[in-house]
């Protein structure tokens, strides 16, 4: 984890444990002493792959510096019903008021790392890579994005921040491509800033024009609901000038068609807007 993830996650655990404990953990409070110490295992009850270990360790860290934590498997790594992913030793409380972030970070972490080993997977023997996109959880997104690394994706641009994408409203509100590519690029050398500049292609005669006043300013040209032909003539076209990007409706059916063509990625929103949370359960150690 950088210095940016650790911080991001920092901020995440506390909001979250600010909103699952509120004025206290009654449940707790009224019912074991705040001196108790424990422990707890990880569970694993459905196969896939694993991930959120490291979030998990930070989670309880933050609650207890001094707890003990030992992982058993590693993020990335296929797990099966029956194993156990970890051990944490801590004070009770601890352990009960973080197991169920643990949990619905985990679960959730892992339902996406599993669904994107899928996609990858049909991409062995391909030179195309897989994106993520901004379809998230609102305040969730840096993990479920970290899951998507950790299942053998790459990640998209993190927010409206950090990459110029001009897509089809930003296009029709700025009066064509041309005009959408012109003001970006103005935008980003009058500011000086280091960000990159994507647009979207919707048909053969919009790659021409990007073609004709996107070279040196443009880095990478968007191929938005294409077929697997379309994309091929359009490569022809665009021949290694930018980077190209599969975008729109594609899916583990027809994701090894799109790849074919040699386009460099294909973005998938169902990664993690259709990513299952799979079945873990923090059980005590007597």
């Amino acid at each position: 984890m950088n210095n940016e993830f650790q911080q991001k996650l920092q901020h995440l655990i506390d909001e979250a444990l600010k909103e699952d404990i509120g004025s206290g953990d009654h449940s707790t409070l009224s019912s074991i002493s705040s001196e108790e110490e424990g422990r707890a295992v990880l569970k694993i009850k459905q196969d896939g792959i694993l991930a959120g270990v490291d979030v998990a360790k930070a989670i309880f860290e933050y609650k207890e510096p001094g707890c003990s934590f030992e992982a058993f498997k590693n993020d990335g790594e296929p797990m099966y019903a029956g194993e156990k992913a970890f051990e944490v030793a801590a004070h009770e409380h601890t352990i009960l008021q973080c197991e169920r972030l643990v949990l619905n970070c985990m679960q959730r972490m892992s339902g996406i790392a599993t669904l994107t080993r899928q996609y990858t997977d049909k991409l062995k023997g391909y030179k195309t890579r897989l994106l993520d996109t901004r379809k998230t959880t609102p305040n969730f997104r840096l993990l479920e994005k970290e899951a998507v690394r950790i299942g053998g994706g790459v990640n998209h641009r993190f927010g409206l921040y950090d990459m110029i994408m001009l897509k089809d409203n930003h296009i029709d509100y700025a009066g064509g491509i041309e005009n959408a590519i012109n003001k970006a690029y103005d935008y980003v050398q009058q500011n000086q800033l280091d960000i990159k500049i994507e647009v979207e292609t919707r048909s053969i005669e919009d790659v021409k024009k990007v073609l004709e006043i996107g070279v040196g300013k443009v880095f990478r040209v968007m191929l938005d609901n294409y077929t697997p032909a379309q994309i091929t003539e359009a490569l022809q076209l665009l021949d290694g000038k930018f980077e190209t990007e599969a975008s729109g409706g594609i899916n583990l059916g027809t994701i090894e068609s799109y790849a074919a063509t040699g386009v460099d990625y294909v973005s998938v929103g169902g990664l993690i807007h259709q990513a299952r949370s799979l079945d873990l359960s923090l059980k005590a150690v007597l």
